[in-house]
């Protein structure tokens, strides 16, 4: 037993004599570790290092996953018949959607699986693929308020959080938000047969819609439709004109450095110049009273989509009345009608 003790203190003893004779060597490393960041941090401006991760937060906003508490996986606990689905996008992208089909196959969707939803795309109703604006997820009171009324007017609505957001996998940038929303709609085309399928962005969403389109159309696969409720031109000026934002555009210097963030970050969403190259057909909705994106942003898109358009029947925007602000414009009793007076007047 004697022995078998010296033998482990012995063992113990060789081991630390191993960690002091490599704790220099370590001490080393770290050192010139910490040195290699500090260099690297002060031979930027300050700014540099605040602005360009700042204004990532602002734009998507991803990290504020509102409402709390709400389990992503069970949607029938907020809307009925409605699954959950993923799909995977790219390595450690995989994107959370609802899919919610039309109210008068409530009863024919109880108790039934992803499989059957995913045939019921087929079923002839028309298909929304919902891109929302920045925070929150699609458990969103009134992105569900909206997703209940076009299923109550005969569309299945596909509510995808991008990257990032709700419970979907990774971190949000243009480009891969952008991607998610390609990915989905040919996803969605792939299974919806002759069914018709829409892109439908909100705010931020919007920006996402018409690089998704853009890039289908690149592809010789422009999509069904495409509607942009409460749309900006591009980033930089929604950016310059965000309320919480616009108490500091007389600060010296500060409007440079928010475009040089956003130009480091690669954010520009540039929804005037991606309608350029567009021929789907192009509903644009706003409200009077939006204080978050100006009307006039809208009606500027629309005078250079209409202008742009070779077919200027495809292009149409609708104004809505005072009170619904930025995101209610699904409180309107018009509203149903206009998207789907449009589409059948699109699809005929």
């Amino acid at each position: 037993m004697e022995t078998d003790g010296q033998d482990c203190v012995a063992s113990w003893w060789d081991m630390v004599v191993r960690n002091l004779r490599s704790f220099p060597r370590s001490c080393s490393t770290l050192g010139r570790k910490i040195a290699s960041l500090y260099n690297s941090f002060t031979s930027k401006p300050l700014k540099e290092h605040i602005f360009p991760p700042l204004m990532n937060m602002l734009i998507f906003f991803n990290f504020f996953k509102a409402p709390f508490l709400v389990d992503l996986k069970k949607p029938e606990l907020k809307i009925p018949h409605t699954v959950n689905l993923y799909i995977r996008v790219e390595p450690g992208v995989i994107l959370g959607i609802w899919h919610t089909v039309p109210s008068c196959r409530g009863e024919d969707a109880k108790g039934k699986d992803r499989g059957w939803y995913e045939a019921a795309l087929q079923d002839g109703n028309p298909i929304i693929v919902y891109l929302h604006g920045s925070a929150e997820h699609r458990a969103a009171p009134h992105r569900l308020e909206l997703v209940k009324m076009l299923s109550d007017g005969g569309f299945h609505v596909l509510s995808v959080d991008y990257r990032g957001y709700g419970d979907s996998t990774g971190e949000p940038t243009e480009e891969g938000l952008t991607t998610d929303a390609v990915c989905v709609y040919e996803w969605t085309k792939a299974r919806s047969g002759t069914t018709p399928v829409c892109l439908w962005g909100h705010s931020l969403g919007t920006g996402v819609a018409t690089n998704a389109a853009k890039v289908l159309e690149e592809k010789g696969l422009p999509v069904d439709a495409l509607i942009l409720e409460a749309p900006f031109t591009n980033i930089w000026v929604a950016s310059i004109n965000y309320p919480l934002l616009k108490i500091y555009r007389k600060l010296p210097g500060f409007l440079r450095a928010l475009m040089d963030a956003l130009r480091k970050d690669k954010i520009v969403f540039p929804n005037d110049e991606n309608v350029k190259f567009l021929s789907s057909p192009l509903l644009i909705i706003h409200g009077e009273d939006d204080k978050t994106v100006p009307l006039e942003f809208g009606k500027k898109l629309y005078e250079i989509a209409h202008n742009a358009y070779r077919n200027k029947e495809r292009v149409k925007m609708v104004v809505f009345p005072p009170g619904f602000q930025h995101n209610f414009l699904c409180r309107s009793p018009t509203l149903l009608n206009t998207v789907r007076e449009f589409l059948s007047e699109q699809w005929a």
